[in-house]
């Protein structure tokens, strides 16, 4: 099946493009060749531009600190694998500590490198970064691939703890829904909320079906609806019954 995500709230929405971000970053930088690591640059750079909203580390440190008090007040409870536990409230708790200790804004540290700074500045122009633009980035592409590596990894080393903190903030979320089948009707489904507010949904469709799910919601109804893709790929509705599983996340 494929899993389709939805967030319902700006911060989901915030959190789920710097997982995918820092999902591409790992891949890029995990390759030996000079335009992966030209690739998993710039997408450090777009990490940096998302990361650097003022309120960001702000809310994840409140998150964190609230899930932690949280589950804190599981603690003697027969029910509760302690081990399990105690190795959870842990790992929040370093990764409270780190958000911590990052100094301003995160990124700020790629902004105040000159050099750094000069190659952002340049990517955001249609093939601004060439050779003859930029001679001092082309002959960084040309060091081993072991270098570049070592390089870009201090680089994002201030924002680990970022990505760590959202790790554990949306894998709370995601473990906090539970599936449910679902039947949109002639490629349309519609769930009345009941006052219950959530923060992202799932969507799991048939490989097989084809189909592609678009999801909207407020506070009082949820809705899913079906299109498929013709021979240009434009998207249009389905007309038939299409079963799904629905999951509603909320921390």
């Amino acid at each position: 099946m494929i899993l389709y995500e939805y967030p319902l709230n700006e911060r989901i929405r915030t959190l789920l493009r710097l997982e995918e971000l820092f999902g591409r970053f790992a891949f890029f930088v995990g390759q030996d060749q000079p335009l992966d690591h030209h690739a998993a640059l710039i997408t450090l750079f777009e990490i940096a531009d998302i990361a650097g909203r003022s309120d960001l580390k702000a809310d994840l440190i409140k998150e964190l600190d609230r899930q932690r008090q949280t589950l804190q007040t599981y603690r003697g409870n027969p029910d509760i694998a302690t081990d399990a536990l105690e190795a959870f409230i842990d790992e929040v708790e370093r990764a409270l500590s780190a958000l911590n200790q990052i100094p301003g804004k995160p990124g700020q540290h790629l902004n105040e490198n000159e050099w750094l700074s000069s190659i952002r500045s340049r990517s955001v122009i249609p093939g601004g970064t060439c050779r003859f633009d930029l001679p001092s980035y082309y002959a960084w592409r040309h060091n081993v691939a072991e270098q570049r590596r070592q390089d870009i990894d201090k680089w994002v080393a201030p924002l680990v703890p970022l990505r760590d903190a959202i790790t554990i903030v949306l894998g709370l979320a995601r473990e906090a829904g539970h599936a449910s089948k679902a039947m949109a009707q002639q490629g349309s489904y519609q769930q009345m909320l009941t006052g219950r507010v959530y923060q992202l949904m799932q969507v799991r469709v048939a490989t097989d079906l084809r189909v592609i799910p678009e999801a909207s919601a407020n506070k009082y109804m949820l809705w899913v609806r079906f299109t498929t893709q013709d021979g240009d790929l434009k998207p249009r509705p389905v007309d038939s019954d299409v079963p799904f599983l629905l999951t509603l996340c909320n921390l």
